[in-house]
C-alpha cells in the first residue's frame, strides 16, 4: 500500500531534542481508512484528536534516530492529561532518592505519610505490598500496572509541587505543569500543601521530610480551557456553565513523548539532558511499564484488571483482547473527563519492530462534565486501538537499514 507524504522532514539526530514533525502523512493515512476513522474525521472538532508518531531507525551502533509525524498537534489547544502526569512524577521521585543520597534510603524503604493540612490523609500501611508497608517502589508499581491514583498522590507529596515543576523546566518541558493530586478534587491552597513524610529502616527513622508549601501558581493561558455547556458540582448539582480546566494539570502530547523518549533512550541525549537515574532505576521502570497486571504478584490484582487494562493503543483496553506474545507496550495512559490518552513505545521482538505513538481523543456528546457519561468504549478506545494497529501494520513493512537490538527491553515477567 502506498501512502502520500511530504519528503521535507527534519531528522532528530543523536544529539537533537527538537524537531518539526511532518503534518500530512498521518492525515493521509487516516483518510485512507474511512471504515476505521470516519467518525473522528467527520466530527466537527475531530474529537479533540492529537497524534504524534515517531519512527525509530538504528544506526550501525544501535543508536536510535527519530523521525516524527503529527496530526492536529497543538500545544496551545488544551486537553486534560489525566493519569499521564504520573510517569514524570514517578521519574522525579526516583531522581529525588538519588539526589538525597542518604544511606538505606531507596525505593524499597518504608515510607509513612502524615497529614499536615486540611483534607490530607495519612498512609502507614499498604495491603498490596509484600511486607504490608508503603514504599516508593510499590507506589510506582501500582501507577504503572493499573494507574493507581492514590499511589500517584503519595509521590506528588514526596517530590513536592515546586520541585516537580522545577524539574519540568529543567528538562525543557515548558508546555507542562503538574499542580495537583488526582481523584480527590484537589486544587487551590490544598494542592500547594504537601504532607510530612518519614522513612524508616526497621524502627529507626532515617529521613524526615517536613510538610511543604509551594507559593507559586504556574499560570498558563491556553485555548479550550472552558469546555462544554454544564457540569455536576461537588454537591451533585447541575450547573449550566462551561467547565473550567484553567486550574488543572497541563501535559502536552509533545512533552509526553519527550519524557518517554528521554526515559527509554537516554543514549540519544547529551548527559546533562538525561534523567538522574541509575541503571537499576531504568530497568525497574521498563519492567513495570511493560508488565500486565495479571503478571504481578506484589501487588497482585483480580481479574477485573485484565492484561490490556492500561493498554489503549493497539489493544483498546479490551478485556477480551488476545495478547500477542511477541509484543510489549511500554506506556502510560490517562482517562478522565471524556479524554483517553496513551503515550506508548510499542515493540515486536519477533519482527524487530519498534515505534513511539502518543495520542489523545475525547468524546463528551452531551457536553456535561462530571456526569460519568462519556463515550470511552464506543468512540475513544476503538479509535486508539485502530490507530495503534494501523501504525504497527505500517511499521511491519517499513524497510530499515539496520535491525534493532532490543534486548534491553526484554524481561522475564
Amino acid at each position: 500500500m502506498k501512502y502520500c507524504y511530504t519528503i521535507a522532514l527534519l531528522i532528530m539526530s543523536l544529539f537533537s531534542s527538537a524537531q518539526l514533525p511532518d503534518t500530512t502523512f498521518l492525515k493521509n493515512l487516516l483518510e485512507s481508512h474511512p471504515e476505521l476513522f470516519s467518525h473522528i474525521l467527520n466530527h466537527p472538532t475531530h474529537n479533540e484528536v492529537q497524534i504524534l508518531y515517531t519512527q525509530i531507525d538504528r544506526d550501525g551502533n544501535n543508536i536510535p534516530h527519530f523521525k516524527s509525524y503529527s496530526y492536529r498537534l497543538n500545544a496551545r489547544h488544551y486537553f486534560y492529561p489525566a493519569s499521564t502526569v504520573k510517569l514524570p512524577t514517578a521519574i522525579f521521585a526516583l531522581e529525588k532518592l538519588n539526589e538525597l543520597n542518604i544511606p538505606h534510603l531507596d525505593k524499597n524503604t518504608v515510607m509513612k505519610t502524615d497529614s499536615s493540612f486540611e483534607g490530607e490523609t495519612r498512609m502507614e500501611q499498604d495491603s498490596s505490598a509484600y511486607n504490608l508497608l508503603p514504599s516508593i517502589g510499590n507506589y510506582i508499581k501500582k501507577i504503572l500496572l493499573v494507574s493507581d491514583n492514590y499511589a500517584y498522590n503519595r509521590l506528588y507529596e514526596f517530590v513536592g509541587r515546586a520541585e516537580i515543576n522545577a524539574k519540568l523546566k529543567k528538562y525543557g518541558l515548558n508546555n507542562t505543569r503538574i499542580v495537583g493530586r488526582l481523584a480527590i478534587g484537589d486544587g487551590g491552597e490544598a494542592a500547594k500543601h504537601t504532607n510530612a513524610i518519614d522513612f524508616y529502616k526497621g524502627e529507626s527513622l532515617i529521613y524526615h521530610q517536613p510538610a511543604q508549601y509551594d507559593e507559586n501558581d504556574y499560570p498558563m493561558y491556553l485555548d479550550n480551557m472552558l469546555q462544554g455547556k454544564g457540569y455536576i458540582n461537588n454537591n451533585h448539582q447541575l450547573i449550566m456553565e462551561p467547565f473550567d480546566f484553567s486550574g488543572k494539570n497541563v501535559y502536552t502530547i509533545a512533552d509526553q513523548q519527550m519524557v518517554l523518549k528521554r526515559l527509554l533512550f537516554p543514549e540519544a541525549f547529551p548527559k546533562d539532558q538525561q534523567f538522574n537515574l541509575k541503571q537499576a532505576d531504568y530497568k525497574f521502570l521498563y519492567h513495570y511499564m511493560s508488565m500486565f497486571p495479571n503478571e504481578s504478584h506484589y501487588p497482585s490484582y483480580s481479574a477485573d484488571f485484565y492484561p490490556a487494562y492500561c493498554k489503549f493503543l493497539f489493544y483498546g483496553s479490551d478485556s477480551l483482547a488476545v495478547i500477542n506474545p511477541n509484543i510489549r507496550i511500554f506506556n502510560k495512559v490517562g482517562d478522565s473527563y471524556g479524554y483517553d490518552i496513551d503515550n506508548a513505545y510499542i515493540v515486536d521482538f519477533k519482527n524487530k519492530v519498534e515505534f513511539i505513538l502518543t495520542a489523545v481523543v475525547q468524546s463528551n456528546d452531551d457536553g456535561i462534565y462530571n456526569d460519568n457519561k462519556y463515550e470511552y468504549t464506543t468512540v475513544c478506545l476503538p479509535f486508539l486501538k485502530n490507530l495503534g494497529q494501523l501504525i504497527y501494520q505500517y511499521e511491519l513493512n517499513r524497510p530499515k537499514k539496520y535491525r534493532p537490538d532490543l534486548k534491553k527491553f526484554k524481561f522475564d515477567y
